[in-house]
């Protein structure tokens, strides 16, 4: 029988494998897998609890003892990638619809598989796993402030704020609160204390069930929208392309050892598609249009992520 340990090392192949899966299931059977997309956002949130679930909250003060870790992951996910974003989206045409999948995508740093690749890519992951409360708090109160700034009243038109708070309640408000909960009930009861073992097991089979209805429900949508992903599909491999050196001087900058350089340059380089993603279909206009344009930016980002568990130990931050 697979241990855990065994599982979260080949994980990576399991989502590559049911990524594929999804596309055939996707082109074979369309009108079921459109179906799928009415399911995605709970899916989400029950990946985003089982993360919460293995984030050491009761042990949140250790985290912050590395406050030369906590600036580098600021400045680079907040100061580093915005600039970077807004240079890019300057080759983009003047549709608003595709720079606000394009920014919102982009603008947002990964809280979920990012701590699995940064393991993978022997960075620190437990420095990315306490990071991710910080990480996504800050998203989400800077990001309707970038979206202003780079589109101005075109964003706000569009973007309407009661999606967004939606999203933040039940996705990471709802599945957080729950997760503290069950580490704090875990101490004084032996149930909470077994449930929250056994929950170190969801993560893993979340993320590929999630990543097998996102890209079912959403395959036979790409083709409708070919021209918008042929604008952005070479900006996000240019994005990735980039990440990693910038992020390696922001390490150097900062003077992080060479397992925390690598977690910064995981977590600067992976975005928050998969949160953002309900977020884009629940536009009331268009938001196909952002899906598709998000969901072609989580192929690119995990394809490359295959590339950079090799790359980032052996030649970019090397012990």
């Amino acid at each position: 029988m697979m241990t855990r340990s065994e599982l979260e090392r080949n994980q990576v192949w399991l989502y590559v494998v049911m990524m594929i899966v999804a596309v055939v299931f996707g082109l074979l059977f369309p009108g079921s897998a459109v179906r799928l997309e009415s399911v995605t956002s709970i899916v989400i949130g029950l990946l985003l609890f089982s993360m919460f679930s293995q984030i050491p909250f009761t042990s949140m003060k250790k985290a912050f003892r590395n406050a030369a870790f906590i600036k580098a992951l600021l400045v680079l996910n907040f100061m580093i990638v915005p600039i970077v974003v807004w240079v890019l989206s300057q080759m983009l045409t003047g549709n608003t619809t595709l720079l606000i999948g394009f920014y919102l995508v982009l603008l947002t740093p990964c809280i979920d598989y990012v701590i699995v690749f940064t393991a993978l890519g022997r960075g620190d992951e437990k420095l990315v796993l306490v990071s991710t409360p910080i990480l996504f708090v800050v998203q989400m109160l800077l990001l309707p402030m970038y979206l202003w700034l780079f589109m101005g009243r075109d964003a706000l038109a569009i973007v309407e704020p009661l999606p967004f708070i939606e999203a933040f309640l039940y996705l990471v408000i709802i599945p957080l609160g729950i997760a503290v909960l069950l580490q704090l009930g875990a101490k004084r009861i032996t149930f909470l204390t077994k449930v929250s073992s056994s929950s170190a097991w969801l993560p893993v089979p979340l993320m590929a069930l999630t990543l097998f209805i996102v890209v079912a429900s959403q395959i036979v949508k790409l083709e409708t929208y070919l021209n918008y992903i042929l604008q952005v599909l070479p900006l996000y491999i240019i994005f990735m392309g980039i990440m990693p050196f910038l992020a390696k001087y922001v390490a150097a900058w900062f003077r992080l050892e060479a397992s925390a350089g690598r977690a910064l340059i995981f977590s600067g380089a992976t975005r928050n598609s998969l949160v953002v993603l309900p977020l884009a279909l629940s536009f009331p206009d268009n938001g196909d249009v952002v899906a598709a344009v998000i969901i072609t930016q989580t192929i690119v980002e995990l394809l490359s992520e295959l590339v950079y568990i090799r790359l980032v130990p052996s030649i970019i931050i090397r012990d």
